[in-house]
């Protein structure tokens, strides 16, 4: 017969962990919205025969200059529009960055936050958002459970003792599992010496699979 089985629980969160949380969503939010505006701007640019090269930085350097050639030959309603919606993303990153200045202020008062943050590759916006998630750490028996709860664990399938390993299982919270994979990424790329585990198990899997790795690690 079949049964279920038991899921896992978590403490309750407190309203000011929801908060935080809250915060979270709408900066996330935000930096969709301008994603998806710095790239319309850059289909529409680039149907009058403007590429510019990739990323924000390039694209307020050549925005100008793309403006001003594309001002001769293009109705004043259409290059205006253009300048309003670029000059919005400098709101856009105001409001992001004020998001993550209160984020800020709050980790201040949070020791979890505070000891979590000093974890190499964990930065503001990632120990927030775990201090946030997980509600209290004693929920979690260890953390390998954690890392379980998170996705951040291969899937197992197999019978007759015989156990075969397969992706990862993804089945966790999708947000802090991201953080965590960017954080592990910025281990891998930029520490001049991520240290020996790292460099030996690179030897052997393929880099994303090291960095997934890390991530567990970090969890």
């Amino acid at each position: 017969m079949a049964t279920q089985m038991d899921c896992k629980e978590v403490a309750v969160k407190s309203e000011a962990q929801q908060a935080i949380l809250a915060l979270h969503r709408m900066r996330q939010q935000l930096v969709k919205f301008r994603t998806m505006q710095t790239n319309s701007l850059r289909g529409l640019l680039s149907e009058y025969g403007e590429v510019m090269g990739v990323g924000r930085a390039a694209l307020d350097k050549a925005t100008v200059g793309v403006l001003e050639r594309l001002s001769g030959r293009l109705p004043a309603i259409l290059i205006d529009t253009l300048r309003e919606q670029w000059k919005g993303l400098d709101e856009v990153d105001r409001q992001i960055r004020q998001i993550e200045r209160r984020m800020q202020e709050w980790m201040k008062n949070d020791q979890a936050a505070k000891a979590i943050a000093a974890i190499p590759g964990v930065v503001l916006i990632t120990a927030t958002a775990a201090v946030a998630t997980m509600g209290h750490a004693k929920a979690f028996k260890s953390g390998r459970e954690f890392a379980a709860w998170l996705g951040l664990v291969p899937g197992q399938t197999g019978s007759g003792g015989t156990i075969k390993l397969q992706g990862i299982s993804k089945r966790g919270d999708t947000y802090l599992r991201t953080l965590l994979v960017h954080g592990a990424r910025s281990i891998i790329y930029r520490a001049k010496e991520p240290g020996l585990w790292v460099e030996q198990l690179k030897q052997r899997r393929p880099l994303n699979v090291v960095i997934v790795a890390m991530a567990n690690k970090l969890a």
